[in-house]
């Protein structure tokens, strides 16, 4: 007999959190999601999302034992800027049963109907920038606390409830040049010359103080804003992500582009117009802490990676160009940078964002780079209707 019980209290939440945890103690490609991010993220007092957002968080349990967990979310700005009645669901996870699986999916049918929606998507966070769609293929690659990681059959229990896909990302591997490529160095070169482009390491603070943590997250919302189910960042997600990541980086791994031919005495650098965020991996500091926590020792093995970069792969987490300016080849300068920083400390592979599959100006930047896709993640629709019986 499975029971779906509706999560609420923290008690309840850190319990949905550690059941994916144990879901995959015995995978070697998972990496457990940092807990205190999970914890903020699904903490209603704590998640600037809910401004818009509304959420239901559900365990299934079969005699007692945690067998399954989903998120049921529906982003209403989302909604209302692509004219769509959706719920979505996030956090699914669940052991090989459809039985379970069903029921999970149904219950967030239930609730997407009850508050009028028409159709169902996912796997989505509340927002862009969280985790997004399901592991399709790359199941043997090394996960990241940045994307989903899921087991094969997750994508078979969709499909045979009815859904189908709606939109692919893909992540790739990159190699780490032993130097810059001379053609492409002759680019980004050519590229800063003729439209007077910098690419611009900022100080913390005036990133923290200054204000220009605020204006990159301003950039990214015009840089993002046709992307797949983006919805803007609005001012209070704003300061808590300026606070939050910008605070943490290593900001020689990252990398701001200015149109300098406005600089003025407010702007000395300029227009920022474009940007490029990467983090020493944290993948392996992330299984050494076993569940994700940060104490008693996983504080430890998260600032060695921070300051000591004591990993070999480096995470491209987010890049952008403002529209106006992609057509420059503006990115090449972004990536000239960073690759130097790579080289300096000791990095060999970049792993790549999820890019939309269709989003050819952001995939053609690694043609001059030795490159392959290793994961693939897929988001799936549906009319919003319960399943068919399995």
């Amino acid at each position: 007999m499975i029971e779906i019980r509706t999560i609420s209290t923290s008690k309840e939440i850190d319990r949905f959190i550690d059941f994916r945890t144990e879901l995959y103690k015995d995978d070697p490609c998972a990496v457990p999601y940092l807990f205190m991010d999970e914890k903020d993220t699904l903490t209603k007092e704590k998640n600037p999302s809910f401004d818009f957002c509304e959420a239901e968080y559900y365990m299934a349990f079969r005699n007692g034992k945690a067998v399954g967990r989903v998120a049921a979310i529906i982003n209403h700005k989302a909604n209302k800027r692509w004219g769509q009645k959706c719920v979505r669901f996030g956090w699914l996870d669940f052991i090989d049963d459809r039985s379970v699986s069903q029921m999970l999916i149904n219950k967030v049918c239930e609730y997407g109907i009850a508050h009028g929606m028409d159709t169902i998507i996912g796997p989505m966070g509340f927002i862009d920038l969280e985790r997004e769609g399901l592991l399709v293929e790359g199941y043997d690659t090394m996960a990241t606390m940045h994307a989903n990681h899921n087991f094969p059959y997750y994508q078979k229990h969709l499909e045979a409830m009815g859904f189908e896909k709606d939109n692919d990302w893909v992540q790739q591997l990159v190699t780490v040049p032993e130097g810059v490529p001379e053609k492409f160095a002759k680019i980004t070169s050519m590229i800063g010359r003729r439209y007077n482009l910098h690419a611009v390491k900022l100080t913390k603070k005036e990133l923290m103080k200054q204000g220009y943590g605020e204006m990159f997250f301003h950039v990214l919302n015009k840089c993002y804003e046709d992307l797949y189910e983006f919805s803007e960042l609005n001012e209070k997600q704003i300061k808590k992500m300026v606070k939050d990541y910008l605070g943490l980086a290593d900001l020689n791994l990252v990398s701001f582009l200015f149109d300098q031919n406005y600089i003025d005495d407010k702007n000395p650098h300029g227009r920022m117009i474009g940007f490029g965020v990467s983090f020493p991996s944290f993948s392996e500091a992330l299984r050494k802490t076993g569940n994700g926590k940060m104490f008693p020792f996983g504080w430890y093995h998260m600032l060695k990676t921070i300051y000591f970069h004591n990993t070999k792969t480096v995470d491209l987490l987010l890049i952008g160009v403002l529209p106006e300016y992609r057509t420059k080849g503006a990115n090449a300068l972004l990536f000239d940078d960073l690759i130097k920083w790579y080289l300096k400390y000791g990095f060999t592979h970049a792993l790549t964002l999820a890019m939309m599959e269709t989003n050819d100006g952001v995939l053609s930047a690694w043609q001059h780079f030795e490159a392959k896709t290793v994961k693939r993640l897929r988001s799936y629709k549906r009319g919003l209707t319960p399943s068919p019986s399995l």
